[in-house]
C-alpha cells in the first residue's frame, strides 16, 4: 500500500465543466458559484460579465490541507484556453499555489487549456518548475467512428514539446505517482475486470505509421487521483471514467484495502452509448457505501436522474464554480 498522507481537510473548486447551476440546492459543504463568489467579496452583483461560462470539458483545482502546509493540484484543464482563462480570473485562481498538474487521459475535453493554464503557473511561480504528469499514450491522434463509419477525427492533446516549452517538467510513465509530499496518489493504469464496463465504443486512435485508424475502446493511459481524507476515507477523482467507475472505485479499494471509500468526483461518461450501463453501474455503485457523489462533465442527466433517485442527498452534481469543502 503505498505511503499516502492522511489530510486534514480537501477543498475542491470547479474551474470548467459542462453545466452552469447557482440555483439548485446543496448539501453542507458544498457551495455554488454565485454564493461563494458574493460570499468572498469577488462580485458585488451578479451579471452574465463577472460569472463564469459553462463549457464541453473538466478542470478541478484540488487542495489538500495538513496542518498548516497545504498541497494544490490542477486536475485537467477543460476544452480551450479561453474558457480556462476567463473562469480562473472570474474565480481568483492563485496560480501560484500550484505545484503539480496532471492530465487525466489524452482527449480535448481535458487538454485544450493545458499550455496556457502551464504558461500562468509558471507564471506566477517565477520559476518556470511546473511539473506536468502525462502518460505515453495520450499524445496520439484520437477520433470517434460515426454511425455511417466515417472516423471524426479528435484535436490532439499538446505535446510533451508544447508542454515543456509553455514551462513544464514533463514526467510521462504508466507507473503510479505519489504527489504533493504524499497528499495526492495518481493511479497507474487500471485494471478492466467488470464485465459491462468495456471502454468507449468506436473511439479509435491512428496506428502508429498515420495511415490507419485502430480500434481504441479502453484508452488505458486514463488514471485516476485519490486522497485519503482524515476520519472520512478514500476520495476519488476520476475525469471521465472511460475505465468504468466501477472498475475505478474497486481498484481503488485493492490499493487501499484498509481505507474506506469516501466519495468520488468527476465524469462518469454514462452519456450516449454508454447509457445501457446506468442500470448495472448504478447497482453496483451501492455496493461502496460512498457518502458522497459528485458526478458532472460526461455523466449526462440521465444517469444523474437514476443516481439521485437512490442515492437521494449525496449526490451533489458537479458545475462551475462551485466549491466543495471535506
Amino acid at each position: 500500500m503505498p505511503n499516502v498522507v492522511v489530510v486534514d481537510r480537501l477543498d475542491v473548486l470547479v474551474i470548467v465543466d459542462n453545466v452552469t447551476d447557482s440555483l439548485s440546492s446543496n448539501p453542507a459543504g458544498v457551495v455554488s458559484e454565485w454564493a461563494g463568489l458574493l460570499a468572498s467579496g469577488r462580485i458585488r452583483m451578479v451579471t452574465g460579465s463577472s460569472t463564469c461560462c459553462a463549457h464541453h470539458g473538466l478542470s478541478l483545482l484540488i487542495s489538500a490541507r495538513t496542518g498548516d502546509k497545504t498541497e494544490t493540484l490542477l486536475f485537467d484543464a477543460g476544452g480551450e484556453s479561453a474558457t480556462f482563462l476567463r473562469n480562473a480570473g472570474i474565480l481568483g485562481i492563485d496560480f501560484s499555489s500550484i505545484s503539480d498538474v496532471v492530465l487525466s487521459h489524452g482527449h480535448w475535453d481535458h487538454a485544450g487549456g493545458l499550455t496556457s493554464a502551464i504558461e500562468q503557473i509558471a507564471k506566477a511561480r517565477g520559476n518556470g518548475n511546473v511539473n506536468c504528469y502525462v502518460h505515453p499514450d495520450m499524445f496520439a491522434q484520437r477520433g470517434g467512428t460515426l454511425p455511417s463509419g466515417i472516423v471524426r477525427p479528435m484535436e490532439p492533446v499538446p505535446n510533451p514539446d508544447q508542454l515543456t516549452q509553455a514551462g513544464a517538467t514533463v514526467v510521462s510513465s504508466r507507473e503510479p505517482q505519489l504527489l504533493g509530499n504524499g497528499a495526492f496518489y495518481v493511479s497507474g493504469e487500471i485494471p478492466r475486470i467488470t464485465p459491462y464496463e468495456t471502454g468507449l465504443p468506436g473511439h479509435v486512435r491512428k496506428s502508429d505509421d498515420g495511415t490507419t485508424w485502430e480500434p481504441d475502446p479502453l484508452l488505458m493511459d486514463e488514471r485516476f487521483v485519490s486522497v485519503h481524507v482524515k476520519d472520512k476515507g478514500q476520495f476519488i477523482f476520476s475525469a471521465c471514467s472511460h475505465a468504468g467507475i466501477i472498475n475505478v472505485l474497486n481498484h481503488a479499494r485493492a490499493i487501499f484495502p484498509d481505507v474506506p471509500l469516501y466519495g468520488l468526483m468527476g465524469g462518469l461518461h454514462l452519456s450516449g452509448a454508454t447509457e445501457r450501463i446506468i442500470p448495472d453501474t448504478v447497482a453496483d455503485l451501492q455496493r461502496f457505501d460512498l457518502k458522497l457523489l459528485a458526478p458532472g462533465h460526461c455523466t449526462g442527466w440521465r444517469a444523474l436522474s437514476a443516481m439521485e433517485q437512490v442515492f437521494k442527498n449525496k449526490v451533489a452534481p458537479l458545475a462551475v464554480g462551485k466549491q466543495f469543502t471535506l
